[in-house]
């Protein structure tokens, strides 16, 4: 709760002036938990227009000592990107502390649920600052404004909002289905999200974290992102598993964890046992090269012990799979022969 009041509900920081919440990451110049050189591209021809070398632009613009708005801007949806954990997407590429993203407002909904619950069933509804009244009536004012600046009827999915320049961003991403997890949704709309973007999102090996089309084309100039298409994650994976539980999409769910446990259990078959950090899912493969590499792959990163995440999502997936399923996961029958 503490956490809640002191972090995400200041206004003018992490609150935004429409009610609903931001990443912002504050603070002055380069993040320090980035690799050397990481910024290179961008910060020489700004040294080199102010005729600095770039080791001496560095250090002012660390201090303080230069003050280049533009680049300051930079660096908050830079920063703001990596306390998403969305590091990096094209996503929220340029622009994160401008977004309402629809992962965080699901997040603090559940948290005011969940608050709501704890204080009923522990304290019989009564606390030291608020009631569960209190934390229902904050849910359901959260809920209301998500529906208004984060939902699209037209499409049937849930949109981040970029409430800088009031409107809809149109990049179609695993998080749009974080709602059903948070019960946030109504029975309708998880009808449309399940019917809308699990189409857009589904691959071989589970939900990508975009749609193909949301990510653009891939260049050189414009190199892949490790939390877009083609590429996979555990915690997408076990939330909407849970999501689609809740509201009653089984099949749906089943389809899914299949996809996911057969991926890894192949991949663990063939390559000695390797459990990554993540998978691309459309060719279902551990053999992800974008950005940082692929923890857990690589004979510098080789974790015996498997990746947390990866982990639990595997023994997640089995807590929940139905017994034709996991026969069919022991003699690792594709997927695409039972779906």
């Amino acid at each position: 709760i503490k956490e809640y009041e002191t972090v995400w509900m200041v206004k003018g920081k992490r609150l935004t002036e429409n009610g609903l919440n931001r990443y912002l990451a504050e603070g002055i110049g380069i993040p320090p938990e980035c690799e050397k050189g990481h910024f290179d591209s961008v910060l020489k021809p700004m040294a080199l227009e102010k005729g600095i070398d770039l080791p001496k632009f560095i250090e002012q613009l660390n201090t303080g000592k230069l003050n280049i708005p533009e680049l300051d801007e930079y660096f908050i949806h830079d920063r703001s990107v990596r306390e998403s954990g969305h590091d990096t997407s094209y996503r929220i590429d340029g622009n994160c502390a401008d977004l309402n993203l629809v992962e965080l407002n699901a997040m603090l909904y559940k948290y005011e649920t969940d608050f709501a619950d704890l204080i009923r069933e522990e304290f019989g509804g009564e606390f030291e600052l608020h009631t569960s009244a209190y934390w229902l009536e904050q849910a359901e004012k959260r809920r209301v404004l998500v529906d208004q600046y984060l939902w699209s009827a037209e499409k049937g999915m849930y949109f981040d909002f970029d409430h800088k320049n009031n409107k809809h961003s149109e990049f179609i991403a695993a998080t749009t289905l974080t709602p059903l997890w948070a019960k946030l949704c109504t029975p309708r709309q998880a009808e449309f999200l399940v019917s809308k973007a699990l189409p857009l999102l589904k691959e071989k090996g589970g939900i990508a974290g975009c749609s193909k089309e949301s990510v653009g084309k891939i260049s050189a100039a414009r190199p892949q992102r490790q939390w877009d298409y083609p590429n996979g994650w555990a915690p997408h994976q076990m939330m909407i598993w849970k999501g689609l539980l809740q509201y009653g999409y089984n099949k749906e769910a089943q389809e899914l964890i299949y996809r996911w446990l057969f991926m890894i259990t192949r991949n663990a078959v063939d390559y000695n046992g390797t459990i990554p950090e993540k998978y691309d899912v459309v060719e279902a493969t551990h053999k992800v090269f974008a950005e940082y590499g692929n923890v857990g792959t690589e004979f510098e990163y080789i974790t015996p012990e498997g990746f947390g995440w990866m982990n639990a999502s595997y023994q997640y997936g089995l807590s929940l799979i139905d017994e034709e399923f996991r026969i069919h996961l022991n003699s690792l029958t594709d997927p695409e022969l039972l779906f």
